[in-house]
């Protein structure tokens, strides 16, 4: 079967991956990456895929995505992955603390705690946030651990 995707290496690619290999430097993806590439190498044993599948025991659909990756996306990111998104920052510092001195004072009438949609909605009502859901305040309170002091 024609491959869509050749794998041709440069020489300080095949350098990289050989050393990546021999030193097995680098997290068990990377070094897997490194090998399917080294064989996948046009230039050099042009194994199938089925072959390097079975030689380090993965799947061939993913000696396909790997091959895919690198023609399509590059060298660095076939071999290091895509940088993952991170979360923004739903609260500043402030309104972090802002939020926790609300949760130490007393809860309000009729409560003998607070809730975390009492919380939220007392957030919004001081005009600390214009809006925040409580699973938000239940995150920020759970990286704190502070609890009332009686």
């Amino acid at each position: 079967m024609l491959k869509k995707y050749i794998v041709k290496l440069s020489d300080a690619e095949r350098e990289t991956l050989t050393e990546i290999v021999r030193k097995l430097k680098g997290s068990s993806q990377l070094v897997c990456r490194a090998q399917v590439l080294l064989k996948a190498d046009a230039d050099g044993p042009a194994w199938t895929d089925a072959k390097i599948a079975e030689a380090f025991g993965c799947r061939t659909k993913t000696v396909e995505n790997i091959r895919e990756r690198l023609v399509t996306e590059g060298f660095d990111v076939t071999l290091q992955g895509k940088p993952h998104a991170r979360r923004p920052k739903l609260l500043t510092g402030d309104q972090e603390a802002k939020l926790i001195a609300t949760r130490l004072s007393s809860p309000p009438k009729g409560y003998a705690n607070w809730t975390l949609q009492l919380l939220a909605d007392r957030i919004v009502e001081l005009r600390i946030v214009p809006a925040i859901s409580k699973q938000t305040v239940r995150r920020t309170l759970k990286k704190r651990h502070d609890q009332p002091q009686d």
